[in-house]
């Protein structure tokens, strides 16, 4: 059902994010940033009491005891939900996306996009056919550094490129956090609710979707090598992999959560026949450009030398700390846009992760974890 949309905040539903989340309360900041949205209704926890005091805490209109009731009634009424946000432990991603889908209320959604390939590839079919938006919070993509880095590939400054270096690495799970009662460490190393990995599927499917994001390329192949080091975990907390990039170019990634002293250090280098690039995610405001035998240079985020994309995506002057709030809201001021386009008969822009990146962060979860599983040998990044 199109709803008129051009002069009025969009109205959003929340799953999951209930008490004790981190990421339900990062997604409504997000979301309500720019004045765009507004988050009115939740089926915030599958335990109705919890649900009822997290939208209670939230001052939500509407609370939902089930997100399958929430999906029916929020399509049926005329100031129903224009789109949904889930944030729920990775299982439950895919059966939430299909519900809104098939109601037709487009979907911001938090990665992995779904449980397994066949779930992704179903997830795509049914976007296409429902003509909706689904944006996917790769939220990392939303860094005006990182959009100028995409741009001095996109203008050539780099060159050809030969070689990425990507990593992201943790230590919040090198003790075994999920016998302990934490509850974020309790889905994420539970095959049942986390998938077939687990830092792979948590922390390396955002090193893999930034690598391709900056650099315009696709990872055609990978030899992986994951490993669980904490004693009776199920799953990986740590991988290893080589990979062959779509132009020939070669890459390495490594994850883990269980590199004592890191906190969130996601980082990459990316090197052509021209010059080399370097960000860091803990401190994102800064890019480094490199020339052989010239000084590096320091770009700094809020200055007039940036592309017109970084600063499409830059919110403070210069100097100023901007960082993961902002690059989230990022995501959403696109994805929102594109709502009110699609909803007046216009095409998307785009510009932010989608369904298709959310179908090869599943396919490189997917092979990933098959290559390590048959002796850590090269496997394609295909689609069987």
């Amino acid at each position: 059902m199109s709803r008129d949309v051009s002069n009025r905040r969009l109205r959003a539903g929340i799953v999951g994010g209930g008490k004790g989340s981190f990421i339900g309360a990062v997604h409504r900041v997000a979301a309500e940033l720019d004045g765009q949205a507004q988050v009115i209704a939740g089926a915030m926890s599958t335990d109705p009491q919890r649900a009822q005091e997290s939208a209670d805490a939230w001052l939500l209109q509407r609370s939902y005891n089930s997100f399958e009731d929430m999906a029916r009634q929020e399509a049926a009424r005329p100031d129903g939900i224009d789109f949904v946000i889930i944030a729920t432990p990775n299982h439950m991603h895919f059966p939430v996306a299909k519900a809104f889908l098939e109601h037709g209320i487009h979907v911001v959604s938090d990665k992995p996009m779904a449980f397994d390939l066949a779930q992704a590839q179903e997830e795509v079919a049914l976007v296409e056919s429902k003509n909706l938006i689904f944006a996917l919070t790769h939220n990392y993509t939303g860094y005006p550094a990182v959009r100028h880095a995409r741009q001095l590939v996109r203008d050539g400054a780099i060159g050809e490129i030969r070689k990425v270096l990507v990593e992201y690495i943790q230590d919040w799970l090198m003790d075994a956090q999920e016998a302990s009662g934490n509850k974020q460490a309790e889905w994420r190393t539970d095959p049942n609710r986390s998938g077939a990995a687990g830092s792979v599927g948590d922390i390396g499917t955002h090193a893999a979707n930034l690598l391709e994001f900056i650099t315009d390329l696709q990872i055609a192949s990978l030899n992986a090598d994951l490993t669980t080091f904490v004693k009776g975990r199920q799953l990986d907390d740590d991988a290893n992999m080589l990979l062959r990039l779509s132009n020939g170019g070669k890459g390495l990634l490594t994850c883990s959560q269980i590199a004592a002293g890191e906190e969130n250090s996601l980082a990459i280098r990316i090197y052509g026949t021209k010059a080399g690039l370097e960000w860091h995610q803990m401190e994102p405001n800064t890019l480094l450009f490199k020339q052989a035998g010239q000084p590096v240079q320091v770009l700094r985020t809020g200055l007039p030398y940036m592309s017109d994309t970084a600063k499409a995506a830059t919110r403070t002057p210069a100097g100023h700390p901007e960082g993961f709030f902002e690059a989230f809201a990022n995501i959403y001021k696109m994805a929102i846009a594109d709502i009110r386009r699609v909803e007046s008969g216009q095409k998307p822009l785009g510009g932010y992760p989608t369904v298709y990146d959310g179908l090869r962060g599943m396919l490189f979860i997917t092979k990933a974890v098959e290559s390590s599983h048959k002796g850590s040998i090269w496997v394609d990044m295909q689609a069987e």
